[in-house]
């Protein structure tokens, strides 16, 4: 019988394991408030649960964290953290440090299988999806580099791969990552979510109850443009995608995020900027424009400042919340598009 990794495991999964080991759902509490709120590494930090239980509760799991493969501090103060998994693959998570906030960027899948042109981790195509454990697993270690009074306190699902085609996992590592009991006790509203336009799991999100932010990694207001830049327009248009944006339930002052990267000649037009206005018309929306984190090979340039500017000058007089987001750590590979790693053969 392989063992079962603790991490990744819902508080209510924690009560299950435990009264299947012959215990109370105490214990399982107790196993779930050492994990996620005393940051234990190790069963035998768990020293009110009784020895015979630690014993048996060793022969079925073990607590399974990702390895710090290497941590490269950028000039604006992020931190990349590649992180080595049970089977050697790499995976990357991001520390973004703004005023008050500390910013974790989390990854769902190793590489990704989406294409879009312009992100530099869609060339490494998809090599599996991640297990709820890899994906709560570097919060942990990255809350374990901080000190001891320290923690993220911002969460976003915009590393590598895209999250809403690894559902199940995704999800339950929302609800550790959101259990206000047991859990890591993160409010929703500072947890976000990205997909490059998967309807289907948008409108399943929207069904879990979990208040999360959606992000729509947007990129163009036209099906043409965006068929050309992310293939997922193909099997979703814009019009579907809208439609999914529209139905997804949001708090009162809860707004849909809208990632746009700027794409010199490409995306950045004024008409470009009419159409992505005409296209947000009657949603609660904000835009982030990025201009774009240059890789070897892309084939894409930065707009101009001055493009960059007036594009965003023309959404506001639009009516559109519009902000300029300058990614952290493009110094060090670890901006918006920026994130590889090489496969393990």
């Amino acid at each position: 019988m392989s063992l079962v990794n603790l991490v990744g495991l819902t508080p209510a999964d924690l009560e299950d394991l435990a009264v299947d080991l012959g215990a109370s759902r105490y214990r399982g509490r107790q196993i779930a408030t050492w994990l996620y709120r005393k940051r234990a590494t190790s069963l035998d930090a768990m020293t009110d649960l009784p020895k015979d239980f630690r014993a048996t509760l060793a022969q079925r799991a073990f607590i399974g964290l990702p390895t710090v493969d290497r941590v490269t501090a950028s000039l604006d103060g992020s931190r990349k953290l590649v992180l080595r998994l049970e089977d050697e693959a790499l995976v990357s998570a991001v520390l973004m440090p703004d005023d008050d906030r500390l910013t974790l960027c989390l990854s769902t899948q190793v590489g990704c299988g989406y294409g879009c042109t312009f992100c530099l981790t869609g060339t490494m195509g998809l090599t599996r999806n991640l297990a709820a454990g890899e994906i709560v697993g570097p919060l942990l270690v990255a809350n374990g580099l901080l000190p001891e009074d320290g923690r993220v306190t911002h969460l976003v699902f915009m590393g590598m791969g895209e999250p809403l085609a690894n559902y199940a996992a995704l999800v339950a590592a929302i609800r550790i990552i959101t259990d206000a009991r047991l859990g890591l006790g993160y409010s929703p509203r500072r947890v976000t979510v990205s997909t490059v336009g998967l309807v289907t799991g948008i409108d399943r999100l929207g069904r879990e109850g979990l208040r999360v932010n959606l992000a729509i990694s947007l990129h163009a207001a036209t099906d043409e443009v965006r068929g050309r830049l992310m293939p997922v327009n193909r099997s979703w248009n814009l019009a579907a995608l809208m439609a999914a944006v529209r139905r997804y339930p949001l708090a009162p002052r809860q707004r849909v995020f809208f990632e746009y990267v700027m794409l010199a000649g490409v995306n950045d037009s004024d008409e470009d900027a009419r159409a992505l206005a005409r296209l947000l018309r009657g949603v609660r929306a904000k835009v982030n424009l990025i201009p774009f984190n240059d890789w070897e090979g892309s084939g894409f340039e930065r707009p101009a400042l001055a493009r960059i500017v007036a594009f965003q000058a023309l959404l506001i007089k639009a009516g559109v919340t519009t902000t300029v987001r300058w990614s952290k750590g493009e110094d060090i590979g670890a901006a918006c598009g920026q994130l590889w790693e090489p496969v393990p053969a």
